[in-house]
């Protein structure tokens, strides 16, 4: 289990749509199959009994950008304005599927490894975690708290992520990051040059800092924009540049499994287009 923390943005519609693996919309219901764990109160705290139950994924969007639209301005302490932080964690290829009720378990144990989801406080950040591809949680929270305070994570966030990561995989049997194939011993040692050009496909593809992932977030940040803007022109500018960024984003994947490929080859995961990925509808 690999956890990855992504550049914090303005907007949670563009890691909403990574991690959906699709664009938001207005139309689409996601039921608790798909996110499948979120803030304490989370539909409860908008909804009646007899009102509507299964919110879309714009939907979803809209209350995590809430507290950023409410508390204009609320800021870190260098004045970062950039709210919404996204982390995701992958399994290991060959792990087994998990039940819906174990991946909430994960996305509370790793809300609270980040000091996202605070036990016992109730105007805390608004998060939630998708489950949409196969082997892969996403946590998007907004770090402006619902009575307009900001809350920076723990400086350290990465090791205590890492460190949750390892005692999930123990309790959960899953297959530990750092295991590899004893039994096939390999052909013979990769060569020093296919390291290096591993390591070149992965910066590229790094979603810190790699070119692509910075080029993906201004697009997805202008379509935002241009969604806004009264008129037809504006939402199908919107859609065109939604479809670019995803175009982006499957290339900086194929970088990603083809530097695996590289590095071991027998254990590297097979590229997006060859997955087979189920999509609930309510």
């Amino acid at each position: 289990m690999i956890p990855r923390l992504h550049e914090r943005t303005h907007t949670p519609h563009g890691p909403l749509a990574e991690a959906l693996g699709r664009p938001v919309s207005p139309h689409e219901g996601l039921t608790e199959y798909t996110i499948v764990a979120h803030w304490p109160g989370g539909l409860d705290y908008f909804t009646l009994d007899d009102e509507q139950r299964i919110w879309t994924s714009v939907q979803w969007a809209e209350h995590l950008e809430d507290p950023y639209l409410e508390h204009p301005f609320a800021a870190s302490p260098d004045d970062d304005r950039r709210a919404i932080l996204h982390l995701d964690i992958r399994l290991h290829p060959d792990d087994r599927e998990l039940t819906g009720p174990e991946w909430a378990e994960i996305a509370h144990r790793l809300a609270r490894a980040a000091d996202i989801e605070i036990p016992g406080k109730e105007r805390g950040c608004r998060w939630i975690a998708v489950q949409a591809q196969p082997g892969r949680l996403d946590l998007i929270a907004n770090l402006i708290s619902l009575d307009g305070a900001w809350h920076a994570p723990p400086a350290d966030i990465l090791r205590r992520l890492a460190d949750e990561a390892r005692r999930i995989e123990q309790d959960l049997r899953l297959i530990p990051v750092r295991s590899v194939p004893t039994a096939r011993p390999a052909l013979r040692p990769a060569p020093t040059v296919s390291a290096q050009l591993a390591s070149v496909l992965t910066q590229l593809a790094d979603e810190q800092v790699g070119p692509l992932a910075t080029v993906r977030g201004l697009i997805e940040h202008t379509a935002h924009r241009v969604a806004r803007q009264p008129g037809a022109a504006g939402t199908d500018t919107a859609h065109r540049l939604e479809l670019i960024a995803r175009r982006l984003h499957a290339i900086q994947q194929d970088l990603d499994t083809t530097a695996a490929h590289l590095i071991h080859p027998r254990v590297a995961a097979a590229p997006p287009a060859a997955r087979h990925t189920a999509h609930r509808s309510p």
